[in-house]
């Protein structure tokens, strides 16, 4: 198969602008500030619920990028009410930092200092400014960027922990989620670390920002990478002793791109080759999830077990990672298996009457209606990034 790219990459924009961005324009901004904390799997608004650091932050993000791609005035309506939100009630004035949850009426609920989250309002705070030049933006990211450095990364044995009390404290609970190890250092809090440091270096050039982001890619190619497998480890204690023997998919197809892209951003020609040939391994490891159909799955046991189940964010990632492979790593018919892979979305995950994506399909193949249409935890960042990116990536648009 020889898919036409300009068309591929049309409809990815088209699904985004048409599908994607107008459900959470229409029915999660919340009229009292900000934007609702869910809707449920059914669809159905729940106004009181809790509204999460991530997906603002996310939210901020999404919106920030489209209208840096689009120039769209709605999308910048709309990051700019997310950027008001988090600066007024998100940010914790007293001690710096964020706060992982407010309640409905935007009153501190959850008040410890997740690093992850952070990580993710550093992310749509510097998109703003990429897409916009606001000072204030930059000044808050800049903050938040001193926040984890003097608080969560470790000098001594190198890398971040994953969280402190709001007072920058020990914190004896230190899980992103309940579905994870209780470990002091992950995978997953340093991808989305370096993810918005290289966002925040391509508008702060500073040397500092630099140094935290070299010692990140070192970190993923010297040490959370297995060299037998390529596999990125997932959970680690502070001397980075893996305490883990489990496979993430999406999180390695994840990896391979963020990286790449990192390596690009700093613009080291030496960082670049190591980083070029660790991510395209890294993504071979990770595309032995994919499926005949296109999709993949979403992470092996360490009893040799699979997830079968068809998650929303893994399918976005394995989109980019497979047009990454086509576009910086020669290979010619990785661009046709993304191709795919979305075929596998649009039929399977993506709502095309209400809107969005669903949260995944269940490994009988069944719509997954208990996890949320829209939460703490699913927001448009990985399926918005996927039509913008694959759009930048195979050359489709002139916005960079």
């Amino acid at each position: 198969m020889e898919i036409d790219i300009k068309a591929f990459c049309n409809e990815l924009m088209r699904n985004m602008q048409e599908n994607i961005l107008p459900y959470w324009m229409d029915k999660m901004v919340d009229p009292a500030g900000g934007f609702y904390g869910r809707r449920d799997g059914n669809d159905n608004l729940v106004p009181d619920a809790p509204k999460g650091a991530i997906l603002n932050g996310r939210l901020l993000w999404t919106f920030s990028a489209a209208y840096r791609v689009t120039g769209k005035a709605e999308y910048l309506k709309m990051a700019q009410r997310a950027k008001r939100y988090i600066i007024d009630n998100f940010y914790d004035k007293d001690f710096g930092g964020v706060y992982w949850s407010l309640n409905a009426d935007g009153t501190p609920l959850d008040t410890k200092k997740q690093f992850y989250a952070i990580g993710f309002v550093i992310y749509g705070l510097s998109e703003f400014v990429r897409a916009t030049g606001d000072d204030e933006a930059l000044q808050y990211a800049m903050h938040l960027y001193h926040d984890i450095e003097h608080h969560s990364r470790d000098r001594q044995r190198g890398g971040y922990i994953e969280a402190c009390t709001r007072e920058w404290a020990q914190i004896d609970d230190m899980r992103l989620s309940d579905k994870d190890a209780n470990e002091k250092k992950t995978m997953n809090t340093h991808l989305h670390i370096i993810e918005p440091y290289t966002n925040l270096y391509r508008v702060w050039r500073d040397d500092d920002l630099r140094e935290s982001i070299v010692s990140l890619m070192d970190l993923f190619f010297d040490v959370m990478e297995d060299k037998k497998n390529h596999h990125l480890g997932l959970f680690f204690d502070e001397d980075w002793n893996r305490h883990d023997s489990e496979i993430s998919y999406g999180h390695d197809i994840e990896a391979s791109w963020l990286l790449l892209e990192t390596a690009q951003v700093l613009g080291d020609e030496k960082m670049l080759e190591k980083a070029l040939a660790h991510t395209r391994a890294i993504a071979d490891a990770a595309l032995q999830g994919r499926c005949t159909d296109g999709s993949m799955l979403y992470e092996r046991h360490g009893n040799g077990t699979f997830d079968n189940e068809k998650h929303w964010w893994v399918q976005a990632e394995c989109v980019i990672g497979q047009a990454y492979l086509y576009r910086y790593h020669g290979r010619a018919d990785a661009v046709d298996r993304a191709a795919q892979t979305w075929n596998y979305i649009k039929n399977n995950i993506v709502d095309a009457e209400s809107g969005e994506w669903y949260w995944s399909r269940k490994p009988d193949g069944s719509i997954n209606r208990d996890d949320d249409k829209a939460g703490f935890w699913k927001c448009p960042y990985h399926n918005s990034r996927m039509c913008m990116e694959v759009n930048n990536t195979l050359n489709c648009s002139d916005n960079n």
